[in-house]
């Protein structure tokens, strides 16, 4: 594998897919072992686990699953026990609240409508509203949560099971999200993690 692999940025996620930090991986994932470059104020929270699972966050790539064997400074070494795959990269769905818009761009419905996000990966989102939604209807999602808002076109899936009384809470797949997009969501996502965790 070339060494343009080299360098790419991956959230670092427990067994739990809690995500523990953020690290670059120094060498090519195809090495025996990795050496993940991690910021000293994290490498305690990723010493505690067994395995940790790497997700690249800038650019495509698979998921990767790893040992922890030592680390070095701010430098961690893991065993390479598998590759995950791309569809994990993509279905990883991370508790991500926040409030925001939708505006229709199908269904029989005009203006704007209140959402409050659930959850969200680069495949989708999942989020409340209080009116009702059909399956099927496309929707803009305002997402603020990136360092510069944006809109995203999402295609409504279905209804979730919700303890919430007064709002029903759907899933809905992102529709034309481009390959840019899709990376500053899955930062945006991460980053928002990784400050969750150290409060």
């Amino acid at each position: 594998m070339s060494s343009g692999k080299q360098g790419k940025i991956y959230a670092l996620l427990d067994s739990r897919n809690a995500v523990l930090a953020q690290g670059r991986l120094e060498n090519p994932p195809d090495a025996p072992d990795w050496q993940v470059r991690v910021p000293e104020d994290k490498i305690s929270a990723v010493m505690e686990h067994e395995e940790i699972q790497l997700i690249p966050i800038d650019g495509d790539g698979d998921a990767l699953l790893g040992r922890v064997r030592r680390n070095r400074n701010d430098m961690i070494i893991l065993q390479k026990l598998q590759s995950l795959g791309s569809e994990m990269r993509q279905n990883l769905r991370m508790p991500t609240h926040f409030k925001s818009f939708i505006y229709p761009l199908s269904g029989g419905w005009k203006g704007r409508r209140q959402a409050e996000a659930n959850d969200l990966s680069c495949g989708g989102v999942a989020f409340f509203c209080a009116q009702q939604l059909e399956d099927g209807e496309t929707v803009e999602l305002v997402v603020p949560i990136t360092a510069e808002p944006l809109i995203l076109k999402c295609q409504v899936l279905r209804r979730r099971p919700s303890d919430r009384e007064d709002e029903t809470l759907y899933a809905a797949k992102f529709v034309d999200l481009c390959d840019d997009e899709e990376a500053i969501v899955r930062e945006a996502v991460f980053s928002v993690q990784v400050r969750n965790r150290t409060r």
